[in-house]
């Protein structure tokens, strides 16, 4: 690797080959790197080739150097100015939910009843004797 490339130095390099997951870059005869998908451009990229192609010039900002695996980190987006962040719509306030409606008890009301209301029920249908089978 080339002794005067430094971690934060913006160069300019050309796009020599397209990967899925970056762009590997030559920034001189003897030196290539790679700008991470993540580093093309601010926001989502899905397809490197919508932005980049085989062969352009681009300015990139070198974020890592590992000498013992001749790797070079590149970053294309470090060299752009941030977008603009437009102020996120006014959030809506929840609605307030009504009061779940009070029904009276009717006698000889369906659903679901507590053990506690049926059980003095239950006590005295056990003592009755014409339902006592034999």
């Amino acid at each position: 690797m080339s002794e005067k490339i430094e971690a934060g130095s913006i160069l300019t390099g050309k796009v020599t080959g397209i990967q899925p997951y970056g762009a590997f870059v030559a920034l001189d005869d003897n030196t290539q790197g790679l700008v991470h998908i993540s580093e093309i451009t601010h926001g989502y990229v899905k397809d490197i080739n919508d932005h980049l192609k085989v062969g352009d010039e681009i300015k990139v900002k070198v974020l890592s150097i590992d000498e013992g695996a001749g790797k070079i980190g590149l970053s294309i987006r470090a060299t752009e100015e941030a977008p603009v962040q437009q102020a996120a719509p006014k959030a809506k306030k929840p609605r307030k939910r009504q009061a779940a409606a009070i029904i009276p008890e009717v006698e000889g009301q369906q659903g679901f009843n507590t053990l506690k209301d049926k059980l003095q029920e239950w006590i005295d249908q056990s003592q009755r004797e014409d339902l006592i089978k034999k």
